[in-house]
């Protein structure tokens, strides 16, 4: 009897403990339980107020990408660039404005340096219910610029055997290509009537190394060999138009402050840039108008002149402008020289100024984008006669009315010519002749550091497009 009772007592102690275990397991699980399903009803929630922030960010950037358009649409280079300089209306403190009643974004504008169109942008976003919750994204607006290619036309184009081009190329008026490209060669027109020889049209991008592409309308080869990654036509036209209202805002940048002026006094000057930020000039006093070679140069004092530049005719010393314009009125200018740690433009304004090189090299000191040199000519950019056996000119280079190039001197060849930067130009461009006089090698390499540093005041596009996005 006795040991019955003990062992019905022990019995229902193990039911009393398995029970225990049990509720504690079952109590575990279910706080777990509910403790996932509250995480993720908080998670939920959260994601959705995250996801408000970020609308609201964006909503941000969307709206100052209108008032940008708005701000600018249809003004001069002069008017967009008082509107880059104060913001416009709503200026450049950070602004918090409602968002639809979800949330509210606040827009923080980076304005940009001196002679650049880049705006840096951040909107921040959070929604009504959790306003600490924020969210960040940052974009970058700017204009596209007409250094953004190797080599941009307004003419008819022909890159002859020993042309070799790194960077897009792109004409309004047909491409005719027998070197070698490493980007994409592009051209307005659908197809062209080459102007060098009879015959049908040919396509609006075609080369004449063997195989000679067939005419439109058989399939377009590929042609690997010379257009490494391919042509493209018909495609949007490139307008030249514009760049008259440029000149008038380098013309008051140098003027007032952002630049060294050079008025209408009858004479050009020869400007050397020097790598420890000085540059020398002359005034020209009489040149050959088809060598371009400077035969005198105007006295400093009185009237005469000199055939070198020193004594009497010794040149003047500036700084070179950073972020600034060095700016010939109604005269032509001849550049060459080195520069370090510095950005500048040189204009020539007038129907007839032009800007010569090749005398000497034109070169940068760094080729991270601290050293940007822009020559822009109301006409031409020549090289002249006289110019180097092996040729380097740093810098991005338009003619806004004429062409970049060598003119045609029977019996003169030269060895290699390498451009640095970008080719701009409204007429047929060359540096070489069928002949082979000219350079018989030309080597056009784009900077890629112009697509986000171009020359101060350097011309660009109609329209900001959004050019980068991230979420900080």
């Amino acid at each position: 009897m006795f040991l019955a009772k003990t062992k019905n007592k022990y019995s229902k102690g193990s039911v009393l403990a398995y029970a225990l275990i049990i509720v504690s397991i079952t109590t575990i699980i279910l706080v777990s339980i509910l403790g996932y399903i509250s995480s993720q009803l908080k998670f939920s929630f959260n994601r959705v107020e995250k996801e408000k922030a970020f609308q609201a960010a964006e909503a941000g950037i969307y709206y100052y990408r209108w008032y940008l358009a708005h701000e600018t649409s249809g003004k001069t280079a002069q008017e967009i660039n008082t509107f880059l300089q104060t913001g416009g209306p709503m200026g450049f403190a950070p602004a918090e404005t409602d968002y639809e009643g979800i949330g509210k974004y606040q827009i923080a504008v980076d304005p940009p340096v001196s002679g650049s169109t880049i705006l840096n942008v951040e909107s921040t976003g959070w929604s009504v219910k959790e306003p600490d919750m924020k969210r960040t994204t940052k974009v970058r607006f700017r204009r596209p610029s007409w250094s953004e290619y190797a080599v941009l036309a307004d003419d008819f184009m022909r890159f002859g055997a020993g042309t070799e081009v790194f960077g897009k190329i792109h004409s309004n008026g047909g491409i005719r290509f027998d070197g070698l490209a490493h980007n994409v060669v592009s051209s307005l027109l659908a197809t062209v009537d080459d102007p060098d020889h009879g015959g049908g049209n040919e396509f609006g991008a075609h080369t004449h190394d063997a195989p000679v592409d067939p005419l439109p309308p058989a399939a377009v080869p590929e042609r690997v060999d010379i257009f490494e990654a391919g042509r493209q036509f018909p495609v949007s036209e490139v307008s030249f138009n514009g760049a008259v209202s440029d000149l008038n805002l380098m013309r008051t940048e140098s003027q007032s402050g952002h630049g060294v002026y050079f008025g209408d006094d009858g004479y050009g000057r020869e400007i050397t840039l020097r790598a420890d930020g000085m540059m020398s000039v002359c005034r020209v006093f009489q040149y050959d108008s088809s060598a371009y070679s400077i035969s005198r140069y105007k006295r400093n004092v009185g009237n005469g002149s000199c055939a070198s530049c020193v004594d009497q005719c010794a040149p003047t010393v500036y700084n070179i402008p950073d972020n600034g314009v060095i700016f010939v009125e109604n005269n032509n200018a001849w550049v060459a020289g080195t520069i370090d740690n510095r950005k500048v433009t040189v204009a020539t304004a007038g129907a007839t100024a032009d800007i010569y090189i090749g005398v000497n090299n034109l070169r940068y000191t760094n080729y991270d984008g601290r050293d940007v040199i822009g020559l822009v000519a109301q006409r031409n950019v020549s090289v002249v006669l006289g110019s180097q056996d092996f040729l380097t000119i740093d810098a991005a280079l338009l003619a806004q009315s004429g062409r970049v190039g060598r003119n045609y001197y029977a019996g003169n060849y030269k060895n290699t010519i390498t451009v640095n930067g970008s080719i701009a130009t409204n007429q047929r461009y060359g540096f070489a002749y069928t002949d082979g006089t000219g350079y018989t090698n030309r080597i056009l390499n784009f900077d890629n550091n112009l697509l986000y540093f171009p020359p101060p005041y350097f011309p660009t596009g109609l329209e900001y497009a959004i050019d980068s996005w991230e979420e900080l």
